[in-house]
């Protein structure tokens, strides 16, 4: 167990994203992470995109208990919490207004991994939305400002005609970040690690504390 479950996320997000596991590691390790470099090579090779390592489902409920997940990116992991975007008229965010808390689900297949993260979740600042929302690719930004996530639509069509036209009207200069569109932060109070282990006997080591700042409380599960 390592005493800081955020610095133990890095290190395990680090990883999946080199499909590669610790120095000093057994056979069995070292023959998983060629297995996973080897998965990668073959998804490149077939014109697929290799896997996000900061991809995680993010699972919301409405204010009666009813959930619902989909696949976020979560831009940055610290000891202040889980940083993800969304625009605001979107489901996730309507459920997260009435309802402020959330889990956050990572899964890598090589090494085969995952980590659960249960907790508060608040916006984040405009001033931290604007600084990303400058760092995102123009077209990522275009497409963000014209669509009203989550709302039917008649044609997509219709969405490319938007998408058209604010680029006219951006031309010579930056895409406004629209206020429908911005950051969450989850806040950790739970985090869960888990590590495929042969037999089924999987390692769980779950990370506890009450409120931010406080010493996290630890325990090994069962599989």
């Amino acid at each position: 167990m390592d005493r800081d479950p955020i610095e133990l996320f890095r290190r395990w997000q680090h990883e999946a994203h080199r499909s590669g596991v610790p120095a000093g590691s057994t056979d069995r390790q070292r023959m998983s992470r060629l297995r996973g470099a080897l998965w990668r090579v073959v998804a490149w090779a077939a014109g697929g995109e290799l896997p996000e390592a900061n991809a995680a489902t993010l699972a919301t409920a409405t204010h009666d208990g009813r959930p619902s997940a989909r696949t976020v990116l979560v831009k940055s992991a610290s000891e202040q919490g889980f940083v993800f975007f969304t625009s605001y008229l979107s489901r996730k965010a309507s459920e997260l207004e009435a309802n402020p808390r959330a889990a956050l689900l990572f899964y890598w297949p090589w090494p085969p991994r995952q980590v659960r993260v249960e907790g508060a979740v608040e916006r984040i600042s405009a001033e931290e939305s604007d600084a990303y929302w400058r760092s995102r690719p123009r077209g990522s930004q275009l497409a963000a400002a014209a669509s009203q996530q989550s709302a039917a639509l008649d044609a997509r069509a219709t969405l490319l005609a938007r998408v058209e036209q604010l680029e006219r009207e951006c031309r010579g200069r930056d895409v406004p970040r629209p206020p429908t569109w911005g950051g969450y932060r989850v806040l950790p109070e739970v985090m869960e690690f888990w590590e495929s282990r042969p037999d089924r006997l999987h390692e769980r080591v779950r990370y506890e504390r009450i409120a931010s700042g406080e010493a996290w409380r630890t325990a090994i599960l069962q599989p």
